[in-house]
């Protein structure tokens, strides 16, 4: 049986469904939208699925973040889905 999702692993895939869907409204390519937020087409891929590298959730910069609600023409907070508990692992 597979591991359930951390709250980290299932925000950041949540994450990336937010950009798939904002870019697909703003009818653009992952291309054109990584280089008008000037990150590389690979980097724009990795985080529409969620993940920095394979088995890594994804943990973009601020400044990324910012750069593509921009583009997308989206602000910040409807790129971010809710904050699940759990993310502080310290807490």
């Amino acid at each position: 049986m597979p591991d359930p999702l951390s709250p980290w692993d299932d925000f950041a895939r949540r994450l990336g469904l937010n950009l798939r869907e904002a870019r697909a409204r703003r009818g653009i390519s992952q291309e054109r939208a990584a280089h008008a937020a000037g990150i590389s087409a690979f980097t724009y891929r990795k985080l529409e699925r969620g993940e920095s590298n394979p088995g890594t959730p994804a943990n973009p910069r601020l400044r990324t973040l910012v750069a593509l609600a921009e583009v997308l023409d989206t602000p910040v907070e409807v790129l971010l889905p809710p904050v699940p508990e759990g993310i502080a692992e310290g807490r």
